[in-house]
Protein backbone atom coordinates (compact mmCIF):
# COMPACT_ATOMS: atom_id res chain seq x y z
CA UNK A 1 0.00 0.00 0.00
CA UNK A 2 1.28 3.46 -0.67
CA UNK A 3 2.35 5.46 2.21
CA UNK A 4 3.34 9.29 3.45
CA UNK A 5 6.11 9.97 5.52
CA UNK A 6 8.64 12.88 6.00
CA UNK A 7 11.42 13.86 3.17
CA UNK A 8 14.28 14.24 5.92
CA UNK A 9 15.68 14.38 9.22
CA UNK A 10 14.71 18.35 10.41
CA UNK A 11 14.63 20.62 13.55
CA UNK A 12 12.17 22.98 14.42
CA UNK A 13 11.85 25.29 17.76
CA UNK A 14 9.91 28.17 19.04
CA UNK A 15 9.64 29.71 22.70
CA UNK A 16 6.48 29.98 24.98
CA UNK A 17 6.28 31.90 27.75
CA UNK A 18 10.04 31.69 28.44
CA UNK A 19 9.99 27.84 27.79
CA UNK A 20 11.80 26.62 24.59
CA UNK A 21 10.71 23.59 22.49
CA UNK A 22 12.73 22.27 20.28
CA UNK A 23 11.03 19.31 17.84
CA UNK A 24 13.12 17.04 15.76
CA UNK A 25 11.85 14.53 13.30
CA UNK A 26 13.05 11.50 11.04
CA UNK A 27 11.95 9.00 9.12
CA UNK A 28 12.59 5.24 10.41
CA UNK A 29 11.70 1.83 9.70
CA UNK A 30 11.91 -0.26 12.97
CA UNK A 31 11.28 0.02 16.49
CA UNK A 32 15.00 -0.25 17.27
CA UNK A 33 15.46 2.88 14.38
CA UNK A 34 12.71 4.91 16.47
CA UNK A 35 14.34 3.93 19.85
CA UNK A 36 17.59 4.91 18.81
CA UNK A 37 16.85 8.49 17.34
CA UNK A 38 14.47 8.59 20.54
CA UNK A 39 17.93 8.30 22.48
CA UNK A 40 20.40 10.31 20.44
CA UNK A 41 17.86 13.51 21.06
CA UNK A 42 17.61 12.70 24.41
CA UNK A 43 21.33 12.57 24.79
CA UNK A 44 22.10 16.17 22.96
CA UNK A 45 19.73 17.52 25.40
CA UNK A 46 20.30 16.29 28.96
CA UNK A 47 19.48 19.22 30.95
CA UNK A 48 16.32 19.92 29.44
CA UNK A 49 13.21 19.18 31.40
CA UNK A 50 11.32 16.64 28.94
CA UNK A 51 11.93 14.88 25.71
CA UNK A 52 8.73 14.14 24.62
CA UNK A 53 7.94 11.85 21.42
CA UNK A 54 5.78 9.76 18.98
CA UNK A 55 6.41 7.67 16.61
CA UNK A 56 4.65 5.32 14.11
CA UNK A 57 5.87 2.09 11.81
CA UNK A 58 4.32 0.26 9.05
CA UNK A 59 5.84 -2.63 10.23
CA UNK A 60 4.02 -4.41 12.70
CA UNK A 61 1.72 -1.65 12.87
CA UNK A 62 3.47 0.24 15.95
CA UNK A 63 2.41 3.29 17.52
CA UNK A 64 3.67 4.78 20.59
CA UNK A 65 4.39 7.79 22.63
CA UNK A 66 5.79 9.42 25.29
CA UNK A 67 4.74 12.70 27.68
CA UNK A 68 8.11 11.86 29.65
CA UNK A 69 6.77 13.43 32.96
CA UNK A 70 4.37 16.00 31.43
CA UNK A 71 0.88 15.84 32.92
CA UNK A 72 -0.75 12.63 30.92
CA UNK A 73 -2.36 13.61 27.72
CA UNK A 74 -0.81 17.15 27.39
CA UNK A 75 2.13 16.35 25.83
CA UNK A 76 3.14 12.68 23.66
CA UNK A 77 -0.59 12.66 22.46
CA UNK A 78 -0.61 15.64 20.72
CA UNK A 79 2.59 15.22 18.64
CA UNK A 80 1.18 11.61 18.08
CA UNK A 81 -2.17 13.64 16.82
CA UNK A 82 -0.11 15.53 14.37
CA UNK A 83 1.86 13.21 12.71
CA UNK A 84 -1.78 11.09 12.17
CA UNK A 85 -3.54 14.03 11.38
CA UNK A 86 -0.61 14.52 8.68
CA UNK A 87 -1.23 10.82 7.58
CA UNK A 88 2.41 10.09 8.24
CA UNK A 89 3.98 6.61 9.30
CA UNK A 90 7.57 5.27 9.60
CA UNK A 91 8.45 8.68 11.27
CA UNK A 92 9.43 9.44 14.89
CA UNK A 93 8.67 13.05 16.47
CA UNK A 94 10.57 14.20 19.56
CA UNK A 95 10.02 17.35 21.25
CA UNK A 96 12.45 18.70 23.66
CA UNK A 97 11.26 21.24 26.24
CA UNK A 98 13.78 23.29 28.14
CA UNK A 99 10.65 24.73 31.43
CA UNK A 100 11.64 28.31 31.41
CA UNK A 101 9.44 28.75 34.83
CA UNK A 102 6.38 29.70 34.25
CA UNK A 103 3.56 27.05 34.16
CA UNK A 104 1.44 26.33 30.58
CA UNK A 105 -1.19 24.63 32.02
CA UNK A 106 -2.89 21.91 30.36
CA UNK A 107 -4.43 23.94 27.66
CA UNK A 108 -0.86 25.59 27.08
CA UNK A 109 0.81 22.48 26.81
CA UNK A 110 -1.13 20.81 24.55
CA UNK A 111 -1.10 23.69 22.16
CA UNK A 112 2.98 24.12 22.82
CA UNK A 113 3.56 20.37 21.54
CA UNK A 114 1.04 20.10 18.94
CA UNK A 115 2.22 23.36 17.66
CA UNK A 116 5.97 22.22 17.88
CA UNK A 117 5.34 19.27 16.15
CA UNK A 118 3.77 20.72 12.98
CA UNK A 119 6.37 23.16 12.58
CA UNK A 120 9.21 20.68 12.36
CA UNK A 121 6.84 18.23 10.25
CA UNK A 122 6.87 21.42 7.78
CA UNK A 123 10.46 21.51 8.16
CA UNK A 124 11.35 18.40 7.16
CA UNK A 125 8.46 17.94 4.26
CA UNK A 126 5.92 15.52 3.26
CA UNK A 127 7.10 12.29 1.07
CA UNK A 128 4.16 10.45 -1.01
CA UNK A 129 5.72 7.51 -1.14
CA UNK A 130 3.69 4.86 -4.20
CA UNK A 131 3.98 1.30 -4.76
CA UNK A 132 6.13 0.96 -8.07
CA UNK A 133 8.33 -1.52 -10.34
CA UNK A 134 11.70 -0.66 -11.20
CA UNK A 135 12.52 -2.17 -14.80
CA UNK A 136 15.33 -1.96 -17.59
CA UNK A 137 14.16 -0.97 -21.32
CA UNK A 138 16.58 -1.97 -23.68
CA UNK A 139 15.94 -0.93 -27.47
CA UNK A 140 17.85 0.33 -30.83
CA UNK A 141 18.04 4.05 -31.03
CA UNK A 142 15.64 4.39 -34.04
CA UNK A 143 12.87 3.47 -31.08
CA UNK A 144 14.31 5.49 -28.60
CA UNK A 145 12.47 8.74 -29.83
CA UNK A 146 8.97 7.18 -30.04
CA UNK A 147 9.45 5.44 -26.64
CA UNK A 148 11.07 8.59 -24.55
CA UNK A 149 8.11 10.53 -26.09
CA UNK A 150 4.81 8.12 -24.31
CA UNK A 151 7.12 8.15 -21.07
CA UNK A 152 5.51 11.13 -19.21
CA UNK A 153 2.41 9.60 -20.42
CA UNK A 154 2.77 7.39 -17.43
CA UNK A 155 4.07 8.98 -15.18
CA UNK A 156 7.84 7.30 -15.28
CA UNK A 157 10.43 8.46 -13.22
CA UNK A 158 14.00 7.70 -14.83
CA UNK A 159 16.86 6.67 -12.84
CA UNK A 160 19.63 5.50 -15.35
CA UNK A 161 20.66 5.11 -18.85
CA UNK A 162 23.28 4.40 -20.82
CA UNK A 163 23.87 4.64 -24.72
CA UNK A 164 26.32 2.18 -25.78
CA UNK A 165 25.58 -0.11 -28.46
CA UNK A 166 21.85 -0.04 -27.61
CA UNK A 167 19.83 2.28 -25.19
CA UNK A 168 19.29 0.93 -22.12
CA UNK A 169 17.08 2.92 -19.46
CA UNK A 170 16.25 1.53 -16.13
CA UNK A 171 12.86 3.42 -14.72
CA UNK A 172 10.27 3.29 -12.10
CA UNK A 173 6.74 3.49 -12.95
CA UNK A 174 3.65 3.21 -10.54
CA UNK A 175 2.68 -0.60 -9.91
CA UNK A 176 -1.01 -0.31 -11.45
CA UNK A 177 0.61 1.74 -14.36
CA UNK A 178 3.31 -1.13 -15.27
CA UNK A 179 0.89 -3.13 -17.67
CA UNK A 180 -0.25 -0.51 -19.91
CA UNK A 181 3.08 0.70 -20.17
CA UNK A 182 4.23 -2.68 -21.45
CA UNK A 183 1.76 -2.83 -23.37
CA UNK A 184 2.02 0.88 -24.76
CA UNK A 185 5.77 0.40 -25.53
CA UNK A 186 5.07 -3.28 -26.86
CA UNK A 187 2.78 -1.47 -29.21
CA UNK A 188 4.59 1.23 -30.33
CA UNK A 189 7.65 -0.62 -31.16
CA UNK A 190 5.61 -3.72 -32.75
CA UNK A 191 7.41 -5.93 -30.13
CA UNK A 192 10.85 -4.44 -30.43
CA UNK A 193 11.37 -3.63 -27.38
CA UNK A 194 12.79 -5.74 -24.10
CA UNK A 195 11.43 -4.66 -21.16
CA UNK A 196 12.95 -6.43 -17.63
CA UNK A 197 11.01 -6.29 -14.28
CA UNK A 198 13.36 -5.98 -11.82
CA UNK A 199 11.92 -5.48 -8.31
CA UNK A 200 8.86 -4.35 -6.81
CA UNK A 201 9.67 -1.48 -4.45
CA UNK A 202 8.49 2.22 -3.20
CA UNK A 203 9.68 5.63 -4.50
CA UNK A 204 7.90 9.43 -4.61
CA UNK A 205 6.48 10.57 -7.55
Amino acid sequence: MNYTTVRSAAKASFIEKRSEFIGSIKPVNTNEDAVDFINSIKAQHRKAKHNVYAYILRKDNIIRYSDDGEPQGTAGVPVLDVLKKQGLTDVCCVVTRYFGGILLGGGGLVRAYSHCAAITVEAAGVLNMYECISAGLVMNYDLYGKVSYVLPDFGVKQLDSDFGDSVKLTVNVKKELYKPLCEKLTDITCGKILIEKKREIFDDF
